[in-house]
């Protein structure tokens, strides 16, 4: 039997609801009222404060006022204040080259460049199948004479630049070798940036080394692995050590790649949602794997370092020392006026939830670098391109234990041919489970300093 309620009981009911409501909403009103008012208030502090510095620097500095350099300043100065490690503002200029470093082709001769203690131009790589190349450009070379103008410490800098231009123009240059100077007449042209390099071992261990993510870095990364295996790799070792740059859009497509199924990377948001960002299809390369880093190893070399230790049916093993600890997401808003900002948006996450941001990723495996093993690894860059890996093992002990257990793996693990694991697919064979006899690491629980997360400007140049 359905009860009734008197109408005046309902126009009861329905008013104290419409109070309860009213209530409620003034309650939230009158703090976003609050609230806001208290950011205006702030707001107008901060903007009085400003008019009040520059009236007097006005009226009082002896010298000239530059007003756009002003404004540059004052916008550094706003996003440094955010408390952001990764926060900055950069200039139309600064804008343009950072969107120029970014692309997998530079317009110039091939080679990557730095200012020589002796004021010349030294060579310090000569990119694969460049005008550099071609005209037997090597590293270690000095550029003495560009065109018409000898190199000096006063002009190399502008000099430095001068060697990138417009495809199919002329540069004559001067490289000094032994003591000895030979003219060069090159045409600039576009040339692919190398970010990946490959070696192998005797028995069969392919070293993979990633030295940044590029904008072309998945599609080498691609080939280079594609050849390693059809050439007989058994497993594979990458080495992402003081890979700190790059789209992190280049390391999930190399990790589709690599994983199976699933989560490659989410990213948490200020409101506290979390999007995934990229998954892997089921095709992956059914070899045992191996990934180098260490403290240099910053974002999206994080990442792939993580996600492949992540997938525990994989058995990827990570060898050398803690990571950076970047694990957040930066995004890039261009002004009116063609400058930009850069400013935290987002946390990652790996594939198994984990956020690395702040305290980086820990190898299976630690192994240190004396500063003279490290600075002998320097002197090899990138280290890949050794042609006598063996040479190159004797004093690398990370990159010797990382071969170590992909060997190890390898001789435990029974591999696919060499069409399925570049082919992949729903018909690829399952990765086996690591064997019960493989040896296992034990991490020592270190204190590691913290480390200045800004990056130091490179004073080398692509051209």
């Amino acid at each position: 039997m359905n009860k009734k309620i008197s109408l005046g009981a309902a126009i009861a009911l329905m008013a104290i609801i419409a109070s309860a409501t009213f209530s409620v909403t003034m309650v939230y009103s009158r703090q976003t009222f609050n609230d806001t008012v208290h950011n205006i208030k702030e707001r107008e502090a901060m903007y009085s404060k400003l008019a009040e510095i520059d009236k007097w620097v006005r009226q009082n500095y002896y010298g000239n006022l530059d007003d756009s350099a002003l404004t540059d300043s004052l916008a550094k100065g706003y996003m440094a204040g955010t408390g952001d490690p990764y926060a900055k503002y950069l200039t139309v200029e600064e804008y343009s080259r950072q969107n120029q470093s970014g692309l997998s082709k530079s317009v110039g001769i091939g080679v990557v460049t730095s200012l020589d203690e002796t004021g010349y131009i030294r060579v310090e790589e000569v990119y694969p199948e460049s005008p550099a190349l071609a005209a037997d450009i090597q590293p270690g070379d000095l550029i003495v004479r560009i065109d018409e103008t000898d190199v000096t410490k006063d002009n190399c800098e502008e000099l430095q630049q001068s060697i990138l231009g417009e495809a199919g123009t002329q540069i004559d240059v001067v490289v000094r070798r032994d003591n000895v100077d030979t003219p060069h007449p090159l045409t600039r042209r576009d040339v692919e940036k190398p970010t990946v390099y490959t070696n192998m071992t005797e028995d069969g261990v392919g070293y993979v080394q990633i030295v940044e993510f590029g904008a072309n870095t998945a599609d080498q990364f691609s080939r280079a692995v594609d050849k390693l295996v059809s050439e007989g790799a058994n497993s594979l070792v990458f080495d992402v050590r003081s890979n700190q740059t790059g789209p992190i859009d280049q390391a999930t497509r190399i990790l589709d790649k690599l994983l199976p199924q699933g989560d490659i990377v989410s990213a948490t948001y200020k409101d506290g949602s979390t999007q995934v960002l990229a998954t892997s299809d089921p095709a992956f390369i059914d070899l045992p794997m191996v990934v180098l880093t260490n403290e240099k190893t910053a974002s999206s070399a994080e990442l792939f370092a993580q996600a492949l230790k992540d997938y525990e049916q994989l058995g990827v093993k990570s060898v050398g020392t803690l990571t950076m600890g970047k694990g957040s997401m930066q995004e890039t808003q261009q002004l009116s006026d063609g400058s930009a900002i850069d400013v935290t948006v987002a946390k990652y996450n790996s594939p198994s939830g984990l956020s690395f941001d702040g305290v980086g990723v820990k190898p299976d495996f630690e192994v240190r670098l004396t500063p003279d093993q490290a600075a002998a690894l320097e002197a090899l860059d990138p280290p890949a391109q050794d042609p006598q890996l063996k040479t190159l093992l004797e004093f690398d002990p990370q990159l010797k234990k990382a071969v170590e257990l992909a060997a190890t793996a390898a001789k435990t693990v029974a591999p696919a041919t060499p069409a399925e694991s570049a082919s992949g697919g729903e018909d690829a064979p399952s990765v086996s489970e690591p064997s019960s006899s493989e040896e296992q690491g034990t991490q020592e629980d270190e204190e590691e300093s913290s480390e200045d997360s800004s990056e130091e400007e490179s004073s080398q140049d692509e051209e």
